[in-house]
């Protein structure tokens, strides 16, 4: 299996989800062993940061890279795309601290890939494949996270938030080549509880509720939906009879499920080698991804 790249510069841009702040990427094609590499164009020097776990900094709402003093924050939506595509090298020159939001999934980011095209290098691929089971559990999430001998790179997710609105869900990937058409354009999601928090915290200050699913699993007094359409600068806003607000419509009945298979996807893509196994993840985040990943790297 040789290593790809891709065959033209591509760019696009955005506003980052958490900060506000907008910024363009631009994709460029990297020789074989390049690896995933993150450039800031806007810092003296260009500093690198490499898509390595080694330097994931925060696994808080996103997954986050730092190298040095050089950072960039939300990286898990650009990576899934690549992985997906089955890239093993490509240089990333970003202008900015954040990768762009854009719809809250990893479809503009395939489409860009997509468009630019896909090269083949005469290096061969570097590949891990499970022998053995490998498994992960957190005690304080109820996360466990396990990958085990298979024929190719599978994936098999079960989300659980209590919840009777977001139902117990489940999404299966069967081969990577199923990324594109069946996964990408699953968007994030949170809970409508959770904005206040996450709005005290400095955070989603990107977020314009156009990017993301928001699920309503309590009752929204009316004061609290007037400074949501004032703080998101939407006329009109309400609960479906599904629970979501009427920001937008599901693209697939279990998208959040969907959503967290593609972050699973991301961050394990941290590992830089290409696995050959299943995983299983129940109940998923960033937080546990990039401990699971690092339990894979460290037999690898």
């Amino acid at each position: 299996m040789k290593q790809k790249t891709i065959k033209n510069i591509t760019s696009i841009s955005g506003v980052g989800l958490h900060t506000g702040l907008s910024s363009t990427v631009t994709l460029m094609p990297a020789k074989s062993n390049t690896g995933i590499n993150f450039i800031r164009t806007d810092l003296n020097n260009n500093p690198i940061i490499k898509a390595n776990l080694d330097n994931v900094i925060s696994t808080n709402r996103s997954t986050c890279l730092k190298k040095n003093k050089a950072e960039v924050k939300t990286v898990e939506h650009l990576l899934a795309a690549i992985a997906g595509a089955d890239l093993d090298n490509l240089i990333i020159q970003i202008n900015n601290l954040e990768v762009p939001i854009l719809d809250g999934s990893s479809k503009e980011f395939t489409q860009l890939i997509n468009d630019a095209g896909i090269k083949f290098l005469e290096a061969e691929k570097n590949i891990f494949k499970v022998k053995k089971a490998i498994s992960f559990y957190d005690d304080s999430s109820g996360t466990k996270l396990t990958i085990e001998p298979a024929d190719n790179f599978k994936i098999e997710v079960e989300i659980d938030y209590n919840s009777h609105i977001l139902k117990k869900q489940r999404a299966y990937m069967n081969s990577i080549s199923e990324f594109s058409s069946k996964f990408t354009s699953c968007r994030t999601f949170c809970f409508l509880h959770e904005l206040d928090i996450l709005l005290k915290n400095n955070l989603i200050k990107g977020g314009d509720i156009s990017n993301a699913i928001v699920i309503a699993d309590k009752k929204i007094e009316s004061n609290k939906l007037k400074e949501l359409k004032k703080i998101f600068n939407k006329e009109e806003l309400k609960v479906t009879s599904e629970g979501i607000l009427n920001n937008l419509e599901l693209r697939f009945n279990n998208e959040p499920a969907r959503h967290k298979l593609l972050d699973v996807i991301g961050d394990l893509s941290l590992i830089g080698i290409k696995i050959i196994g299943k995983i299983t993840a129940i109940k998923p985040g960033h937080k546990n991804n990039i401990k699971f990943a690092k339990c894979i790297k460290k037999i690898i």
